[in-house]
């Protein structure tokens, strides 16, 4: 008999994994790029379009959903999920039924993302939101399956950097034309890149011994968590490091540079926690969540010093 503590951690046991499974937290990596996207615009026209900018973000939920689900439904079909309670598959029990629901969220984002294009005339959003469709496409989905052989990092930071952010920087041109493609635009999307890029590897850690099972060659399975740990330090300080570089080339407003500060804490916190937990296969599942409060904070750190530059005259003598 079940008694009524028992049954309470069952539902709350049973709620966390539908959280996880959500992966709510995650979906910063179609909030942050837009954003920064928007911003970048603004502050090269003085103008955004509010209506088109939640149409974008609408259909980015739509796409990342596709991408979530899809790569719970194609895992299950090598069994690297097979121990993961939190994935959608297992807590349905219908891997055809979540495959159908991944590829109808795709075709409704990427009517979103059509229409946003057709509003602007400008393509080439759809020529970059196509490419890092398909980085999606053949980072999870078979017969690619680029993400066992390591090379999911390198997909995920040209998805949604170079590509998404500057295809979201282009879809805000103003009815007067296109926007040209500019250093500061590039040089933000570097930055959203290598922050999403960021969450991918870390959410590996926990993964490891399930990964290789199956045969699945992600980096920290060839590296290890010493390592892997070491990897992460050097990605964080990269990041300063850019935002200082291209700040100083005057890519980014001083603005930028001044916000990016205040996530410096924040960047410490990650690799502090890795430092001390990287071995540690229950706690460093909490690794991806702090990956994701820098990924928001940078994000949001970037966009409103893009968007105040030219509000602040000092911020717009030195840029």
């Amino acid at each position: 008999m079940v008694t009524p503590k028992e049954a309470q951690e069952e539902e709350l046991s049973q709620a966390i994994l539908i959280w996880r499974a959500i992966k709510l937290p995650l979906y910063s990596v179609a909030f942050i790029p837009l954003t920064v996207g928007a911003a970048a615009a603004y502050l090269q026209s003085g103008v955004i379009s509010m209506g088109r900018y939640w149409l974008l973000l609408g259909s980015s939920f739509l796409v990342i959903t596709w991408l979530n689900l899809s790569n719970d439904a194609y895992d299950a079909e090598t069994g690297v999920d097979k121990g993961k309670k939190e994935s959608v598959v297992n807590i349905t029990g219908s891997q055809r039924g979540v495959l159908s629901a991944a590829y109808a969220c795709l075709v409704l984002g990427a009517m979103g993302i059509v229409k946003a294009a057709q509003q602007i005339g400008d393509m080439r959003v759809v020529a970059l939101f196509s490419a890092a469709i398909l980085c999606g496409y053949v980072y999870q989905c078979p017969p690619f399956r680029l993400s066992y052989k390591g090379l999911g990092e390198p997909l995920c930071f040209v998805a949604f950097g170079p590509l998404a952010t500057t295809g979201f920087y282009l879809c805000h041109a103003s009815k007067l034309g296109a926007l040209a493609v500019t250093p500061t635009v590039l040089g933000a999307a570097v930055l959203v890149g290598i922050t999403t890029a960021l969450i991918l590897f870390c959410s590996h850690f926990h993964q490891i011994d399930g990964d290789l099972s199956v045969g699945k060659m992600s980096p920290l399975v060839r590296l290890g968590t010493e390592k892997g740990s070491k990897v992460v330090q050097a990605a964080v300080v990269s990041l300063y490091t850019i935002i200082t570089l291209l700040t100083a080339l005057k890519a980014l407003p001083v603005t930028c540079f001044a916000l990016s500060l205040l996530t410096v804490p924040i960047g410490r916190l990650v690799l502090q926690f890795i430092g001390k937990n990287h071995a540690n296969k229950t706690v460093i599942f909490m690794a991806k969540y702090y990956c994701v409060r820098l990924h928001v904070a940078l994000g949001v750190a970037l966009s409103l010093g893009l968007a105040i530059a030219p509000r602040i005259p000092a911020a717009a003598m030195l840029w």
